[in-house]
């Protein structure tokens, strides 16, 4: 349901009357009639490396210079078609579909946009496979550009633009239905009052009013986009809400910098039987390496006997520290010597797959990577358990599905309730080329077993719809509260009814259903650099 914005690398278009990835499908279709390839070849119809255009920027593209025009040291003067060689034989070099890839004539006119980080990402759309998964999906929904500062902010530092609201939307045309899903702590949203379970009703941008729920006008459904979901720093917008219990209100917000806290929540439950640890994880970013290793060392301390890990909104991150987290949770005796995941690639790069490098093992120590507030090689606390209850929906991805395939790949029973996961056993690692910095997807990961087959996402064990009008870690929450009761016996089908009465409103309607709208750079799984 998110949509990329090819129009501004980085922002994104939920709300929609139709569906950009749609438009760049069809666009491909056209270009690949046109029987036009794109790239220079040589007499054999072999594309030059890559190396040969990289940091070769277009005049107009601001995204390789700095705030007075000028370009910054490691790029240099080049054109757009140096640009787009750039992408092309950088696809065919690391792309894991490389064999996939439509033949596009970059002459088109959307591969000729201006500024020029319009033409490349549309040009680099065009580039993926078309080909669709066993569900009838596009098996290639995954790759995407962003620019690299917005990349480095957000990896590095976990910091991104916005109000601190995470939002998730049922649907993206009329009536469209949009609530919160948390909020981040200090930002102007927890100031304001905004809280979860909040339905959007109104957005006010530049003086003007939009139905939110009703507004079919291309214009104000742009402007929707913007104000909402990708906002620049000092956006103004004021949003009118309603609450859980019904009432209506106003908030005026300033789009700012917003840093991500990606350990939302570590606390022990005493329940039945034994202390369950409770650990709410919403990103696999480099400031979550200290967060997590808190949190474990607070969950041996209790003495825990099992573990509820909560990746419903959790879209993933470094593979690393997902091998980290997978290692704190297992016996270490199960762990010692195994793959956690393998990181398979095309037939072209047979080397890169049978590397040790590509052999993620499970792992026991602290990385000391900058930015993560930790020491390299200390050793992280284990819980030593056989068994973990994993909270899911579709926004549970990538790196977050790592963790489950990993663990079932050393016996380890995970037990997922929630919803399906999003389904992407792929990976990336991040390529700048004059400011933008490419994502296709380059490698497929395997657990111990060589299982990586989960395109279509891992089914729950029991089927719980997350609930918006409790809060997180409130053991009254469905899915919290489904996950202590299986603990404690009680049957899938049970629980399921159970949890979908107690979800249910005043009003008597369901348990809302919606996808956590979150940017592409913040779904997927990397590998450090």
């Amino acid at each position: 349901m998110t949509l990329i914005d090819q129009a501004a690398p980085g922002a994104y278009h939920p709300v929609s009357g139709a569906r950009r990835r749609a438009r760049a499908a069809a666009l491909a279709l056209a270009a690949l009639l046109a029987g036009c390839g794109g790239g220079d070849r040589d007499s054999a119809g072999a594309l030059a490396q890559s190396a040969a255009y990289a940091n070769k920027c277009a005049p107009d593209n601001g995204l390789a210079r700095d705030d007075r025009g000028n370009l910054t040291l490691r790029y240099g003067n080049g054109t757009l078609a140096d640009e787009r060689s750039f992408v092309r034989s950088y696809m065919d070099e690391a792309y894991l579909w490389y064999a996939e890839i439509p033949e596009v004539d970059p002459s088109l006119p959307p591969y000729n946009a201006t500024p020029t980080q319009v033409a490349l990402g549309n040009y680099f759309e065009a580039l993926t496979t078309p080909a669709l998964t066993p569900a009838n999906r596009r098996k290639d929904r995954f790759s995407f550009t962003l620019s690299t500062a917005q990349w480095n902010a957000l990896a590095q530092t976990g910091v991104v633009s916005g109000y601190g609201i995470e939002w998730a939307l049922a649907s993206p045309t009329p009536p469209r239905a949009a609530r919160v899903v948390y909020v981040e702590n200090g930002s102007q949203a927890a100031v304001a009052g905004v809280a979860r379970g909040d339905s959007l009703l109104q957005v006010v941008v530049d003086g003007v009013g939009i139905d939110f729920v009703n507004t079919t006008d291309a214009a104000q459904i742009a402007a929707l986009n913007e104000a909402i979901f990708s906002p620049a720093r000092g956006r103004q917008a004021s949003f009118r809400l309603r609450g859980n219990d019904g009432a209506e209100r106003t908030v005026a917000l300033t789009a700012a910098s917003v840093t991500t806290t990606p350990v939302k929540e570590a606390r022990v439950i005493d329940a039945p039987g034994g202390r369950v640890g409770y650990l709410l994880f919403n990103d696999f970013i480099l400031p979550a390496e200290a967060q997590l290793r808190t949190a474990f060392e607070t969950f041996r301390a209790a003495n825990i006997s099992d573990l509820v890990l909560d990746l419903r909104y959790n879209g993933g991150g470094y593979l690393f520290m997902a091998s980290q987290l997978a290692y704190m949770i297992a016996p270490a005796g199960t762990t010692a010597g195994k793959t956690f995941e393998r990181s398979m690639y095309s037939d072209k790069r047979t080397a890169a797959s049978n590397s040790p490098s590509s052999n993620m093992p499970f792992l026991a120590t602290s990385s000391g990577v900058a930015g993560t507030g930790t020491v390299a090689n200390s050793p992280l606390p284990n819980l030593a358990l056989s068994r973990v209850y994993v909270l899911a929906t579709a926004g549970t991805c990538s790196a977050s599905e790592s963790v489950i395939n990993g663990l079932r790949g050393v016996d380890v029973e995970v037990v997922v309730l929630g919803s399906g996961t999003c389904g992407k056993p792929y990976g990336f690692t991040a390529r700048d080329n004059c400011g933008l910095s490419y994502f296709p997807v380059e490698f497929k990961g395997v657990n111990a077993k060589g299982f990586g087959d989960f395109a279509d996402g891992f089914a729950p064990s029991c089927q719980v719809t997350d609930d918006l009008d409790n809060p997180l870690g409130s053991e009254r929450e469905a899915m919290l509260a489904a996950a202590l009761a299986y603990r404690n016996g009680g049957s899938c089908p049970a629980i399921a009814a159970d949890r979908e009465a107690m979800a249910k409103d005043a009003a008597g309607r369901s348990a809302y259903a919606g996808t956590v709208v979150r940017p592409p750079v913040r779904s997927n799984k990397y590998l450090v650099q």
